[in-house]
């Protein structure tokens, strides 16, 4: 390298120190995607089995022996009541005992893949009994997204908008205020959450109702995330790219449910799921659209509201920051390689063309 020309070694150590963002980009997404996906097992995965009496709690207790810490085997005193604990979203599955036709409530709007292995579990059971397997569907899902799992495509395509958007407001609009960058992220997250209701409604046919709601949240969420890059960007610079990809791609589709729920991973997504923004729109959005909004909604829409107030916060601390640094005596001028101008269009690269 020193046989190089001064010129060449100074661009040659630019493309290097450019390539460190994809570089722990790729290490990044395979560390949480495998780790989060590479193996899904049961984990307390909670079912019940329907009936009273000592067989009903015999039956129980030998699955749960049988699972170990797979299963979180409780009994329902009757149909009705395991139906409301499903619909609530206790429970993943209830098994119905009977001589002739045993039967597994299920309400796959909830998780089909952790409907698909109770009901793996449940099939090995009755045929202990030498009876097929009967389900029943409690949460029958439109046709535009059979197995449910649409919903999670949408969040991802809510999130690229939303990420994208904050590189463009961040480096092509760094020479407006904060609160001019904050007024037009609710606009970019409006549209964005516009263009999701549209291919979740209308285009996809995910949902077929309670699409204002759908929007809604949409709205929350994408402003949420707009907020929090818009800010971030006043202290990380070029390196906002990769925390904005590290906060709500790896860390946030990994742990939203969309594919597997808590039960099926290991505790750090579980633990992430119950809070994070990802989660929160994805869970709320089932509730919404699949239960009526009986089974916690109104939590799934403040951890929204909660992602929303940290962004304006962080808006405060930034557009504190850009005034002190406004009011601070001129730094000498030194030598640059590159133009800011030619810097903020390599960084809106970067983050869109991930």
């Amino acid at each position: 390298m020193s046989s190089l020309p001064a010129a060449s070694r100074s661009a040659l150590r630019h493309v290097l120190t450019h390539l460190v963002t994809p570089l722990l980009m790729c290490l990044g997404m395979g560390i949480a995607y495998l780790s989060a996906f590479h193996a899904p097992a049961p984990h307390q995965l909670p079912v019940a089995v329907v009936g009273q009496g000592p067989q009903t709690q015999v039956l129980a207790q030998t699955l749960k022996d049988r699972a170990g810490d797979g299963l979180d085997v409780t009994t329902a005193a009757d149909t009705d009541a395991a139906r409301t604990r499903l619909l609530d979203r206790e429970l993943v599955a209830a098994y119905v005992p009977d001589a002739d036709a045993p039967t597994l409530l299920v309400a796959s709007a909830n998780s089909d893949t952790s409907a698909t292995v109770a009901e793996k579990v449940f099939t090995k059971v009755a045929a202990q009994q030498g009876k097929p397997l009967a389900v029943q569907e409690l949460t029958p899902l439109p046709a535009g997204d059979p197995t449910g799992q649409g919903l999670f495509f949408l969040l991802v395509a809510l999130s690229i908008g939303s990420y994208g958007s904050v590189a463009v407001l961040g480096a092509a609009g760094a020479v407006l205020s904060v609160r001019a960058r904050a007024l037009l992220g609710l606009g970019v997250a409006l549209v964005v959450s516009l263009l999701g209701a549209a291919l979740a409604g209308p285009v996809f046919h995910l949902v077929d109702h309670g699409l204002l709601g759908v929007w809604a949240m949409g709205w929350l969420y994408s402003a949420g995330i707009v907020a929090i890059g818009t800010a971030l960007h006043t202290f990380l610079g070029r390196w906002n790219t990769l925390t904005m990809m590290a906060l709500f791609v790896m860390l946030n589709f990994t742990s939203s449910g969309g594919i597997f729920r808590p039960e099926l991973q290991n505790g750090f997504y579980g633990a992430l799921h119950s809070f994070w923004n990802g989660a929160g729109f994805l869970e709320g959005v089932r509730d919404h659209v699949y239960f009526g909004g009986r089974a916690g909604l109104g939590g799934h829409v403040a951890t929204l509201f909660c992602w929303l107030a940290a962004g304006a916060v962080l808006l405060l601390a930034a557009a504190r920051a850009e005034r002190r640094q406004a009011l601070a005596p001129a730094a000498p001028a030194r030598p640059v390689r590159q133009t800011e101008e030619e810097e903020r269009e390599e960084e809106m690269e970067e983050a869109v063309g991930v």
